[in-house]
């Protein structure tokens, strides 16, 4: 029992449907999403006005056969209320050990699923109960990168959209900067759906210009998106353009693949707080804190005024904060961009990382390692500082990125600092101020 789990549009259903093609069997698809009725599952009652059987005995019914690839498409949106719980339910429906004798309220029979081979897919395993879960194989669907969607829209979905739209005896070439142009500027998500509709969009404007009679292109370049499309619709983060001193770029992870975002550390004068803005997450501030302890611990060995913990505050802040943010992995960015603040060495623009910190400054590993380091290549970054134990990650990283990219693996903060912090300062490393001496008493003769 396979459970597939990623975002939409990363074609979950659609692979279900090809391992039935391949092994020969029947395809059939039962959504789950938004049921909350037990007797949905397991069917009425015959005694009850209307019954019926439950979805899987109809289901099976409509199949035909005793051994269909049965997928439960969004298994992760089962609700319970007074009327049960339908995610108990699939327990029996999903355990092989019980399934050779399901029983449904209106057949009232044992009905053998031994033989059918379940499928379910979700989009997140957060809502999934632990026994339903422990039921099922998980196999993660991470988004598609960007060379991956170039691959998927050049083989399907151009010569799809142009057969659905009648232009496919025009002979319209995309040009591979087209479609990279279409899937940076106009579409943000993990799957292929946005992609999809808006290579739609171009053949319909196409074929509107040949209905008209006006003269049409056959090759859709770069330059005529903006004319077909619209001005660009989604920005991407940009790297710096040059070394600055307490900004740092951190590497992360979304459901719509990687980002880079830059961190941001202002030291002012103060009490000697700290100060997370941009959204920040529990764990996430919790990582800051590790930080800050890290480099009060080796301040003296860093050139740093001990002053300054006491007597100045540090802001540091992440940049979109409407966006909510959480997570471990920015802990090295941040103890980096501290560092840098209070000791006025720049960090080096080219130069991205990801990896959570602890208090002695191992650098400990982190997730959605290929997504990153795919960000950073995308980006223009030239270095990328990642956990040691994260090099497993990199087996499916393409070629182009690994060559271009110099991959350093670390152990311990004393490495991160070494390689992104120049070693000369640029600027005046802040120094609290030094409080003035009260007056004393006048002297009497």
């Amino acid at each position: 029992i396979l459970c597939f789990v990623g975002p939409p549009g990363v074609g979950k259903t659609s692979l279900g449907r090809s391992i039935a093609e391949s092994i020969g069997r029947k395809f059939v698809r039962v959504s789950l999403g938004g049921v909350r009725d037990e007797a949905e599952i397991r069917g009425h009652r015959r005694t009850y006005i209307g019954a019926l059987p439950g979805r899987i005995l109809q289901t099976m019914k409509r199949a035909g056969t005793a051994n269909p690839l049965f997928m439960l498409d969004e298994i992760d949106k089962l609700y319970s209320d007074f009327r049960g719980d339908p995610a108990s339910a699939m327990l029996e429906v999903l355990d092989p050990e019980q399934n050779n004798a399901f029983s449904d309220h209106y057949l009232e029979l044992a009905f053998d699923l031994s033989k059918v081979m379940f499928v379910t897919t979700a989009n997140t395993l957060g809502t999934i109960p632990p026994a339903l879960l422990d039921r099922m194989e998980v196999i993660e669907f991470p988004g598609y990168i960007e060379e991956e969607k170039l691959e998927i829209a050049n083989r399907y979905l151009i010569p799809r959209q142009m057969n659905e739209n009648g232009v496919d005896e025009l002979n319209i070439i995309f040009e591979p900067d087209s479609v990279r142009r279409i899937i940076r500027e106009y579409t943000y998500e993990a799957g292929v759906r946005n992609l999809e509709r808006e290579i739609g969009r171009v053949c319909r404007k196409i074929a509107r210009m040949k209905a008209e009679g006006r003269k049409y292109p056959t090759t859709v370049t770069p330059e005529a998106i903006e004319k077909f499309l619209g001005p660009q619709q989604v920005f991407q983060t940009e790297a710096e353009r040059n070394d600055e001193v307490g900004v740092v770029t951190s590497l992360a992870w979304t459901e719509n693949g990687g980002e880079i975002m830059p961190v941001e550390v202002a030291i002012l004068e103060g009490k000697g707080g700290l100060q997370m803005t941009g959204q920040m997450g529990d764990v996430m501030q919790e990582s800051g804190q590790a930080a800050l302890t890290y480099i009060k611990s080796r301040g003296p060995s860093l050139g740093i005024d001990m002053d300054v913990f006491d007597r100045m505050d540090i802001h540091v802040h992440m940049p979109e904060g409407g966006i909510p943010k959480d997570g471990p992995s920015a802990g090295i960015t941040m103890a980096t961009a501290i560092v840098s603040a209070l000791t006025g060495r720049p960090v080096f623009k080219h130069v991205g990382m990801t990896g959570e910190i602890t208090l002695r400054g191992r650098v400990l590993p982190i997730g959605g390692v290929r997504e990153k380091v795919l960000a950073a290549h995308r980006a223009g970054l030239k270095t990328v500082i990642l956990p040691e134990k994260n090099l497993k990650d990199l087996i499916d990283l393409p070629k182009t990125a690994k060559s271009e990219l110099k991959i350093i693996p670390v152990t311990h903060m004393d490495e991160v600092l070494q390689i992104a912090l120049s070693s000369k300062a640029t600027i005046e490393p802040p120094r609290p101020r030094r409080p003035l001496k009260e007056d004393g008493p006048d002297e009497v003769d």
